[in-house]
């Protein structure tokens, strides 16, 4: 018989005796050999940072923004370098980066992407990726050769934009059909022997053509683009990392490398484009005028009707009165007040306008064939049958419910009729009403009907219409009282860049451009501003409202919603100086400023499950 071992003699580090309850001694893990880094993995929902040993192979191509491949939970992922040679946690295995990827986002945007994360509550991945390039980069080439300045008087604007240039926060208010390359160029003729300008576009095709505009002026330039990736695109990015060349972009292009930045311009900065809809709900504007004051670089905002943000942000200059006012098309008002609401959209104003040669668009925000339709027999508003919500026609034979989604056919639920009289047509059916009256094809653009420009003399569609089509010689709003008494906090604000829009279409009065808008509102200060081309009556309006009800710029504001929204906001609770608003399946937190309110959202865990926090809302 074997002699019982005394349970209290020592024993080998790491053996269990038998009943002992208590784990194995496990060695702790020796500092590793080399540089260590943190990364941040490029996985949606991951928050983490991630520490990695640099292998000896690898040295001396890691550095902060590189891209690299690393080992995660049992598979390969990308990510980014955020921090060298770090600390690292104690206790904790850690293992070699697999790879090196390439090139990516400068350490002055790694830092920038931290504040973006902080400033709409988002996660740095998001910023990340905007500020990388779409395809891979490997190397550098030389920087471009910046050659010959532009004398002020070769890129000098006749908009007197001296003054404005002079400011470290400059707003210019320029009428829709000026011209914005000779103040991009005044801008350009200002900048010393060894820097870059940024310049931002609303949109990829702007700035294309701004970029080709530029080039044709003799100046090198390089087009950050995430329309198009693969080679060509990053080229173009490696190109703008390279430094030597104006980098000209849209929304993602205010995270586009300019290793120089000595200026950034934004034109249109009123463009809603600039804002991110998917969550975080960042803005180009505010990402570019943060990066300009870490780098201590002037700003440039450029708009026809710069907004309450930019406006309380910088010094504004204007042009002369009479210049803005010709810079503003003829604009005729059809007053419908005193017509039967449900008359259609085919006045005779529009129907003269159409007669006219020329281009026509015609805009109105309703997609489909019908948005709100009556039996012609019973005369009952045609509505859901399962949960009597709002019912849209969005083809000829099909009604749908905007609420619970329930289709059925062209049918009255009341009375078993097929006719139906039309309150709100939408797009397809004033194609058809327009092809009778004007006895020719008429395109019909949607967001959704592809990216190809029209090619009838006349169009119909939403406002997509407007960025589809490169000039016309009158634009129609067939409904402006739609945009008008939108329930939206901007929504005058926005009707009124709607009119900006299609004033930029159309040029100014010294061209002949046109706009006709039909409305039962003729005195709304939106169509007073566009008849006498004057936003300040716009933004004196505007300004009286936020302030009377803390809206920003007065405020600052976010929008909670989601699955997990309730979760959030109990974590959240009530912290000081921040006000908490509970509304239909979602929340309103408030504060004076954006440091109290976006401290107290960082300040919060995010639970589990789907969670939108949208700062600054536009569309609200």
């Amino acid at each position: 018989m074997t002699p019982e071992r005394d349970r209290t003699a020592p024993t080998q580090q790491g053996a269990l005796e038998l009943g002992d309850p208590r784990p194995p001694v496990r060695p702790a893990p020796a500092r590793p050999e080399g540089r260590v880094v943190r990364v941040v993995p490029d996985v949606a929902g991951i928050g983490r940072r991630f520490d990695y040993v640099v292998p000896a192979r690898l040295a001396g191509e890691v550095t902060v923004g590189t891209l690299v491949r690393i080992d995660l939970h049992g598979r390969r992922v990308g990510g980014w370098v955020v921090e060298d040679d770090v600390e690292p946690v104690a206790g904790v295995e850690i293992k070699p980066l697999a790879r090196v990827t390439g090139i990516g986002p400068a350490p002055e945007l790694v830092a920038l992407a931290d504040w973006a994360a902080w400033r709409w509550a988002g996660r740095p991945r998001t910023f990340l990726r905007a500020a990388s390039p779409l395809g891979r980069v490997t190397a550098l080439p030389p920087p471009s050769s910046t050659g010959d300045r532009i004398p002020a008087d070769q890129g000098g604007s006749d908009h007197r934009v001296d003054e404005v240039l002079g400011h470290e926060r400059g707003v210019l208010r320029l009428p829709p059909a000026a011209d914005r390359l000779p103040v991009v160029l005044a801008a350009l003729a200002a900048l010393p022997p060894d820097g870059d300008a940024l310049v931002l576009c609303p949109s990829v095709g702007q700035a294309r053509a701004l970029g080709g505009r530029l080039r044709r002026a003799g100046r090198p330039v390089a087009v950050v683009a995430h329309d198009q990736p693969g080679t060509a695109a990053a080229a173009e990015w490696a190109r703008a990392a390279a430094g030597g060349a104006t980098v000209v972009g849209a929304r993602a292009g205010a995270w586009a490398p300019v290793p120089r930045l000595a200026r950034v311009v934004v034109l249109d900065e009123h463009d809603e484009a600039y804002a991110e809809e998917g969550s975080p709900t960042w803005h180009a504007r505010d990402v570019v005028v943060e990066r300009a004051r870490r780098a201590g670089v002037p700003v440039l905002l450029v708009s026809s009707q710069p907004t309450l943000e930019a406006q309380a942000w910088g010094e504004l200059a204007t042009v002369d009165r009479s210049v803005e006012r010709r810079g503003w098309p003829a604009l005729e008002v059809v007053d419908r007040r005193e017509e039967d609401p449900a008359a259609g959209m085919l006045t005779e104003p529009l129907a003269a306008l159409l007669r006219r040669r020329g281009r026509v668009v015609c805009v109105v925000n309703r997609t489909g064939r019908s948005r709100l339709s009556a039996c012609a027999t019973c005369r009952e508003i045609v509505a859901c049958a399962a949960c009597e919500g709002p019912v849209v026609q969005p083809d000829d034979d099909v009604l749908r419910c905007t609420r619970c989604g329930t289709e059925r056919p062209v049918l009255c639920a009341v009375c078993g009729s097929t006719r139906f009289r039309v309150l709100r047509p939408g797009v397809s059916r004033l194609r058809d009403d327009l092809e009778a009256l004007v006895g020719e094809p008429v395109d019909e653009v949607t967001g959704a009907r592809g990216t190809d420009a029209p090619t009838t003399r006349v169009v119909v569609g939403t406002e997509a219409a407007l960025h589809r089509v490169p000039s016309a010689d009158a634009v129609a709003f067939l409904d402006l009282d739609q945009e008008l008494l939108a329930p939206r906090e901007r929504a005058r604000e926005q009707a009124f860049a709607l009119l900006a829009r299609a004033a930029r279409l159309v040029r100014g009065r010294a061209e002949h451009g046109r706009l006709l808008v039909q409305t039962r509102r003729p005195e709304d200060v939106v169509v007073q501003a566009a008849l006498h081309g004057d936003p300040v009556r716009v933004s004196e309006a505007e300004e009286l409202v936020r302030r009377t009800f803390r809206l920003a710029p007065f405020a600052a504001v976010a929008d909670i919603s989601g699955e997990a929204a309730p979760a959030f906001v109990a974590a959240l609770g009530r912290p000081p100086g921040v006000e908490v608003q509970a509304g239909a399946g979602a929340w309103r937190v408030r504060a004076d400023d954006h440091r109290t309110l976006c401290d107290a959202l960082a300040a919060v865990e995010r639970p589990p499950g789907r969670l939108r926090i949208d700062v600054d809302p536009l569309r609200a």
